[in-house]
């Protein structure tokens, strides 16, 4: 059985911290593969209007990831009901591909606010969590439930935010972005 993590995230735009995280949390997590799971409107984040349509996204992460041994975007959740929630997309995902086990991984700002999401408590009881670590956020290692662990990974200090700011000001992003993609950030964003 397949060992998959589950990184899911808007990827509005991808950047060189999600792809260094995947690469580090394949590791750290002993994961066979990481998903980047690219996903609709966070039920939590409504409202954004500076997010591309899904598909585009889903593509830049596509090119983005081209080459990269044991990550792959998916735009899996991009076909499910919405409200996206991970509940229903690790069900879905359960029932599609039997083969393998998932294992959520989620940034720790996401950790600070979990218990807010749909069906939380189920979620932690049916899957593995490795929470990484964000820029601003904390996490209480000291009361995490058994299905919980810590990934030390290095943290990145890069936004997909930061990204868009800096084309809107016409700024450089090369580094910032992977070179496959930089071209098509600076038009679409």
């Amino acid at each position: 059985m397949s060992r998959i993590g589950i990184f899911g995230g808007s990827f509005n735009p991808i950047h060189v911290g999600h792809v260094s995280l995947a690469r580090q949390l394949l590791q750290v997590a002993g994961l066979d593969e990481v998903w980047l799971m690219v996903s609709p409107q966070n039920p939590l984040k409504a409202g954004s209007s500076e997010l591309l349509p899904d598909q585009l996204r889903y593509q830049l992460a596509r090119i983005a990831l081209h080459g990269e041994q044991g990550i792959v975007a998916s735009n899996y959740e991009l076909h499910l009901p919405r409200p996206s929630y991970t509940w229903n997309t690790l069900q879905h995902l359960d029932a599609e591909f039997s083969q393998h086990a998932f294992t959520l991984l989620i940034g720790g700002d996401n950790w600070q606010s979990f218990g807010r999401w749909y069906r939380a408590a189920d979620i932690m009881a049916r899957y593995p969590i490795v929470v990484y670590p964000r820029r601003g956020s904390t996490i209480d290692t000291t009361a995490l439930p058994p299905t919980v662990r810590i990934a030390h990974t290095e943290l990145l200090d890069i936004s997909s935010t930061e990204v868009r700011q800096r084309v809107a000001l016409h700024q450089k992003i090369t580094g910032m972005v992977p070179s496959a993609i930089e071209p098509l950030v600076e038009l679409l964003y």
